[in-house]
């Protein structure tokens, strides 16, 4: 996760820089996540996946970039550690979302009929 730490400090760089750490309350930069992960949509809208990975490779490389980019800085501001974050995150899906009972099903946890209330 070293790799991840060097990229929040790139970011928090190139913002630094630009002096825009007054402009990156965590409200504003959240909702700078959710405008970028609908432009990267945007790309797909209305076109067929194998379309869209030929033709925009370049653009959806640049959106997904953007998105990481934007979420580091979130990170930043909230001074979250993305890395544990994650682990913690993936700790709790296995608890929901134990192998032997989901293995190639697409329903929601508690769209189970074995749901039984546990695991929010």
């Amino acid at each position: 996760m070293a790799e991840l730490e060097e990229l929040k400090a790139l970011v928090a760089e190139f913002v630094a820089e630009r002096d825009w750490a007054q402009y990156h309350s965590p409200r504003n930069v959240a909702a700078a996540i959710a405008v970028e992960a609908a432009e990267l949509q945007e790309i797909f809208l209305w076109r067929t996946d194998d379309d869209v990975a030929e033709s925009r490779r370049a653009d959806i490389e640049a959106e997904a970039a953007d998105i990481l980019i934007t979420l580091l800085s979130f990170c930043n501001s909230m001074d979250i550690d993305l890395g544990t974050a994650m682990r913690n995150k993936l700790a709790r899906a296995r608890e929901k979302y134990p192998v032997e009972r989901v293995k190639g099903r697409r329903e929601k946890y508690d769209e189970y009929p074995d749901y039984n209330g546990e695991g929010q």
